[in-house]
């Protein structure tokens, strides 16, 4: 099992940064940026204390050839994330279209005030692959893939809000 902390400086508020994570035009364009053949919200739920929201995506597939060979070229997944309002937390649990038993992603998402206008986002993740001879090799992928696209995102974020005040 793989678990990691990430924290990346934000350009913007922490409530800046919550209304881009549910604004679906922002998503369209992080994740057309991001490259990933397919992105679609497929639900959202807004009550007094949460946001729930689940996708669908496909993300851009840069692992090794072993482990694409074995997850196939259609892997893909669904994500419920769940956003506690008062604590200002989100949880997401991402569920594989193969070998979900053997695969687990999952994880939170903060954003904590850094000075006037900036934050810092900071995500925590679990991976693990229980495959027995390529589970540790699928785990350092999904880590290196984790790291860029977060990472990547952060850029967008930041070049998304100064197009965007």
């Amino acid at each position: 099992m793989s678990t990691f902390t990430m924290r990346h400086d934000l350009e913007c508020t922490p409530e800046r940064f919550w209304s881009l994570l549910f604004d679906l035009e922002f998503n369209e364009k992080l994740f057309e940026a991001l490259e990933f053949p397919e992105w679609n919200l497929l639900e959202t739920k807004e009550t007094e204390t949460s946001i729930i929201r689940k996708v669908k995506a496909t993300p851009k597939m840069e692992m090794p050839a072993a482990v694409v060979k074995l997850l196939g070229t259609s892997f893909g997944y669904e994500e419920v994330s769940s956003f506690d309002k008062a604590n200002k937390v989100l949880k997401f649990v991402i569920k594989t279209n193969m070998m979900s038993d053997k695969l687990r992603n999952e994880g939170t998402v903060r954003c904590e005030a850094r000075g006037e206008g900036k934050s810092v986002r900071v995500v925590e993740i679990i991976a693990e692959a229980k495959i027995f001879g390529v589970g540790g090799m699928i785990e350092a992928s999904f880590d290196k893939t984790f790291r860029s696209g977060w990472q990547n995102s952060a850029e967008f974020l930041n070049a998304w809000v100064k197009e965007h005040p």
